[in-house]
């Protein structure tokens, strides 16, 4: 007897188009007889049922001539109409899934006249939904060359075609992504809405569909790993091309059930596409299939909805105010395309008594509260994260640490997958650095792009969610890399995780180092990167324990491929949920508020530039430098560890040095809390710098100990640079982390110095590399311990200590300790409100800033505090007569005496004074 797939997948997929053609039908006698209207995204709709008619009846075509059978069982007559059968769904596949997209994509669109954001990410979905679309029925049609060779059997001698395995493979990651990207959009409307038991049920099963159109992909896509190890093992993916119409090994057997799952597909997206078209037909046949039995008023399903009134008028003027209600009261005006009549807003919330639609005014309210709610991006908290308590910081940090722990868990296995795919496919040492290049320059081009973008637009979550997206992305590029065997698609998948992470790491870096008091920002920094440090240990392990058994294996390769398709849809169910978690954030303007407490030291000149600006700058470089350099050690420690012994396996000792790397960053994170940070970096650059002269050197055990002393110096370095260097630009804070993240892309230079120095000079020789970038790295080190004006700048002020020691000393000296403080307080809390002033509108302003007014007392309140701390109590600041120049006095009685302020260029030409003259006798 004849083993044989076909029946079934007759079957499945006659089945699948009988249900989408019902869907269809009845979504256009919705429009036509009911609705009395027909819009674009039904024409969308009923072009994409057209290719889903021809993509399903040439599968039933296939069946009927081999397809589901063994390549020996294949007539050899039936072997022409297989190949034309295998042609024509090859090219109809991605236009039918593309129109179906784009239906529910422009019926987004015509919902969405409110929402900005929410349009430019429809239409960029739109965008790469066409684009790739296009593009692959494109490489479809002219698969072989010539084009007629791809459906002629037998195959011309002289031609060319490219391996059906691949077009299929290639679409996936844009399917992915595209379906999960429709899946997500509107989510933020659908998790603002209440609704009735029942309405919540129809909703969950219409997007769980949704859903499993992606599933499903997913499903289709492992019915093509046995021809994808046939493919691989013959070495064939590293042109793409095949000889003659070569399909890998039982491509009919294999293929079967993957193009019944296609159909699965292309049905199933036009079944969920037309769900919301159907609501006035079942309201019209079968209102109680949606209706609740006590369901009687919108108000039933919103608590807090006011009475419902028959109808609503607007005042004049108020259209654009509250075009929700313009619209309501008008019945000549809809809402987008659909207004009343099936639109998925009115799909979602509760349905009208009557079948026509008829607005009320409460349905308006009901269209308001869910617009109001659907602002896509609002993600400002309303707790300031700069103002946290060490405990109260405790919960965001934990939170973003996860985001640490993923980095560095892809980074590591990123390293190991490249590895092998150098062994499988045999790729030259350069094309290796090649893809090394790639990720780092990711780095370069993500911060200062896409990243600065949306965390000075949108703030930090929203740059974590970003990047986790991106990220996901990337690393789903990696299923077609792994399994073609294609250079160019893993420089591109090594690029995009690089752009992703990067947009991570501008936000939870400056993220972690702000979140609480800023004196700990260096320890929470480097206990988070110590779970960076984790990922990294555990990623390798699971890399060559679990994926890579075999080494130069094919199918290990491809084993990857799952794996990175788990990550990627982990960082997207991560993105979301970090959607619904309330994040402290900090804004600009806070982020300036901060910086302006340690006003005289930010301001403070080295040279012609402000010493912000001079520790950015030279922060920034000394990142590059030492990034370099860690990159230059971590790509040669095995190599090094094997000159030094033969004892133990290479990858040995990379595992103990990572661990050693991790507890480096743990005890960074304990001296920095007893000691100032900038003499730990100036030390540890410098153990860092004769680890690796000792390295050169050295031989046998002490050249291990040697590395190893390598990982545990330079582990803390990366946090004191980052905390260090974006402290105090205020305003510019996230453009400074975006410099400082950026900076990270030295990765990509130094290692294709240091291999170059290894041809020539020997590998020993050759870690020369990372004493020089560790030299130069230092300078910053340097900087910040001999420039008097940095170390103000930077050295961090522990208010809890200070605290502490100020009730020691009112303990034996209480009215010295007392004056002192309150007049400290006095004295930074003028120059705060002097340099909050600055930036205030003129209006806003008091009359004048100068202190020879004629009023008898004026007062203002100011938060002050030293270097950045926030935890001082509001004092008042009373401006009293006095005949002694710039004399303060607080609102507990003890005065101080203030230097006179010199005026900045803005306020001379504003005509604004503020130099503390004295105040004129009476």
């Amino acid at each position: 007897m004849v083993e044989t797939r076909g029946p079934v997948t007759l079957a499945v997929t006659v089945t699948m188009l009988v249900l989408a053609s019902l869907f269809v039908l009845f979504r256009f006698v919705t429009r036509i007889w009911i609705v009395r209207k027909v819009y674009l995204d039904d024409w969308f709709i009923l072009a994409a049922w057209a290719m889903a008619v021809g993509f399903s009846a040439s599968i039933c075509a296939g069946t009927a001539a081999g397809l589901g059978l063994h390549e020996v069982d294949i007539g050899v007559g039936d072997r022409g109409h297989l190949r034309k059968a295998e042609y024509t769904f090859s090219v109809l596949y991605n236009p039918a899934l593309m129109l179906t997209k784009t239906s529910i994509l422009v019926f987004f669109l015509s919902l969405s006249k409110d929402e900005l954001l929410f349009r430019r990410l429809n239409y960029l979905t739109l965008f790469a939904v066409n684009v790739a679309g296009g593009a692959l029925t494109f490489l479809n049609i002219f698969q072989c060359r010539p084009p007629r060779a791809a459906f002629t059997y037998p195959v011309p001698g002289n031609s060319s075609c490219t391996n059906i395995v691949t077009l299929y493979l290639s679409s996936a990651p844009v399917n992915i992504i595209t379906d999960l990207a429709i899946l997500l959009l509107p989510m933020p409307l659908l998790t603002s809405m209440r609704l009735p038991k029942k309405q919540k049920i129809i909703l969950v099963a219409t997007f769980s569909a949704g859903a499993f159109v992606a599933v499903v992909d997913v499903v289709r896509l492992a019915y093509l790993q046995d021809a994808a190890f046939a493919r691989l093992s013959d070495k064939t993916g590293q042109t793409g091309n095949t000889n003659q119409g070569e399909r890998g090994d039982d491509f009919a057997w294999n293929a079967a059930l993957s193009f019944m799952w296609s159909a699965v597909e292309v049905n199933l997206g036009l079944i969920c596409a037309c769900v919301p078209s159907l609501k006035p037909l079942f309201l019209r046949f079968l209102p109680s299939f949606i209706k609740d039995a006590n369901d009687t008023s919108l108000r039933d399903s919103m608590d807090d909805a006011p009475p419902v009134v028959a109808k609503q008028t607007v005042p004049p003027g108020n259209e654009l105010t509250n075009p929700a209600a313009f619209r309501a009261a008008d019945p000549k005006e809809k809402n987008g395309a659909y207004g009343g009549e099936g639109g998925f807003l009115d799909f979602l919330s509760s349905p009208e008594d009557d079948a026509s639609m008829t607005r009320t005014a409460a349905n308006a309210t009901k269209l308001a509260t869910a617009r109001s709610n659907f602002d896509f991006y609002t993600m400002n908290s309303t707790k300031n994260m700069l103002k946290l308590s060490n405990r109260e910081s405790v919960r965001p940090v934990a939170i973003v640490t996860i985001l640490f722990f993923l980095w560095g868990f892809a980074y590591g296995l990123l390293d190991d997958l490249n590895s092998q795919f150098h062994r499988v496919v045999g790729t030259s040492p350069g094309q290796g650095q090649g893809l090394h290049a790639a990720y780092y320059g990711g780095y370069f081009v993500g911060p200062l792009t896409l990243g600065r973008f949306v965390i000075k637009k949108y703030g930090f979550k929203a740059s974590m969610i970003t990047g986790l997206a991106v990220y996901g992305c990337g690393t789903l590029v990696f299923w077609p890399s792994s399994v073609l065997g294609s250079y160019v698609a893993f420089i591109i998948s090594n690029f995009i995780v690089g752009v992703g992470l990067s947009c991570l790491e501008i936000a939870a870096n400056p993220y972690i180092a702000l979140c609480g008091p800023l004196e700990y920002a260096e320890v929470r920094l480097n206990l988070s990167q110590g779970f960076q440090a984790i990922g990294t240990i555990l990623s390798p392990l699971l890399a060559s324990r679990v994926l890579f058994k075999t080494v130069n294996s094919a199918p290990s390769l491809l084993k990857v491929q799952w794996t990175y398709l788990g990550i990627a849809l982990f960082g997207w169910a991560l993105a979301l949920a970090f959607y619904y978690v309330n994040l402290p954030e900090a804004s600009d303007e806070e982020l300036d508020e901060q910086a302006d407490k340690n006003f005289v030291a930010n301001h403070t000149k080295v040279g012609p530039l402000r010493v912000i600006w001079v520790t950015l700058a030279l922060g920034v470089s000394s990142q590059f430098f030492y990034v370099g350099a860690q990159e230059v050690v971590g790509n040669n420690f095995g190599g090094l560890f094997a000159l030094a012994t033969s004892r133990r396996s290479s990858s040995d000792y990379v595992t103990i040095g990572h661990t050693v790397f991790a507890v480096g960053r743990f005890l960074s994170a304990f001296l920095n809390y007893v000691l100032k940070p900038r003499w730990i970096l100036l030390v540890l650059y410098l153990a860092a710098i004769i680890s690796c002269v000792l390295a050169m050197n050295l031989s046998g055990d002490a050249l291990i100990a040697a590395g190893q002393l390598i990982y545990l110096t330079e582990s803390g370095i990366f946090a004191v640079i980052y905390c260090i260097g974006i402290r105090g630009l205020g305003i510019h804070t996230k453009t400074g982390s975006a410099f400082m993240t950026a900076a990270i892309s030295g990765g990509a230079i130094f290692p294709v110095i240091q291999a170059s120095v290894e041809r020539s000079r020997g590998l020993r020789y050759s870690f020369c590399v990372a004493v020089a970038a560790f030299a130069a790295g230092i300078v910053f080190a340097i900087y910040l311990n001999l420039v008097p004006a940095a170390k103000k700048q930077v050295d961090p002020v522990h208010e809890d200590r200070t605290a502490r020691r100020n009730k020691r000393l009112a303990k034996h000296h209480p009215n010295e300790s007392d004056s002192v403080t309150s007049a400290q307080r006095n004295r930074f809390g003028l120059l705060g409100i002097i340099a909050r002033r600055r930036r205030t509108k003129a209006e806003n302003m008091p009359t004048s800033l100068h202190l020879e007014d004629g009023s008898p007392t004026r007062r203002d309140t100011s938060t002050s505090s030293a270097n950045g701390a926030d935890s001082m109590e509001t004092e008042k600041i009373d401006f009293v007569r006095s005949p002694s120049p710039a004399r303060v006095q607080g609102s507990s009685g003890v005065t101080a005496d203030l230097e006179p302020w010199p005026p900045s260029p803005v306020d001379e030409r504003q005509g604004l004074k503020h130099d503390l003259a004295p105040w004129p006798e009476d």
